[in-house]
């Protein structure tokens, strides 16, 4: 079954309506210039609401204290999603790590990202996620085949996810602005059909 991943959470009742669903992985952006963002106390008040599914702290250029500290607070993982180094995400503890890459035609991605929780796949873009734009499945394919968790991310939404995941065959797949009524506010109507989808591409 592929992994589901929605991120982007700001809101309690939100959440509430993904640990319905079932879902394996919620995100809370910590990124200040982000949309999605929530303030640390806020966000751990979010996750210590929920015991599962597993949470994630969504943090760009963190220092190791910062990180370090989402995970005291009751995070699960940590998605370094800026330019944080191997020995940065060696340093925190790498299995706690999900390290997103843009699917950028240049991108190479060391071997050594493979001892990480996953690597996260997002749109090649000047933004640091969320920016509803796809990635490069047929990039994302060649990883997954090089022996890599890959989380595809990038414009996935209820319409297109079954296609990606028969395409990209990823170990997981991340959603967050196609799940929504607006930045940060969850549609729990398109989060349901997204879910349905995922679970329904899974069985084929």
């Amino acid at each position: 079954m592929v992994k589901i991943k929605l991120c982007g959470f700001t809101r309690l009742e939100d959440l509430l309506v993904a640990k319905r669903l079932e879902v394996d992985y919620v995100g809370v952006v910590l990124y200040p210039k982000s949309p999605r963002y929530v303030p640390f106390e806020r966000a751990v008040s979010l996750v210590k609401a929920v015991s599962k599914p597993k949470k994630v702290a969504v943090m760009v250029n963190p220092t190791l204290e910062e990180a370090k500290k989402a995970l005291e607070m009751g995070f699960d993982l940590v998605q370094l999603h800026g330019e944080e180094s191997l020995e940065f995400a060696q340093r925190l503890g790498i299995q706690r790590v999900i390290k997103a890459f843009r699917s950028c035609p240049e991108l190479e991605v060391h071997e050594d990202w493979k001892e990480a929780h996953a690597i996260l796949l997002d749109a090649c873009s000047n933004s640091y996620g969320g920016s509803g734009k796809r990635s490069d499945w047929t990039l994302a394919r060649g990883l997954v085949q090089e022996g890599f968790r890959v989380i595809l991310a990038g414009g996935l939404n209820s319409e297109n996810v079954e296609q990606a995941i028969q395409v990209v065959k990823p170990y997981g797949v991340d959603v967050s602005s196609g799940i929504e009524a607006n930045a940060g506010i969850k549609d729990h109507k398109k989060m349901e059909v997204f879910v349905h989808a995922v679970k329904n591409a899974s069985r084929h």
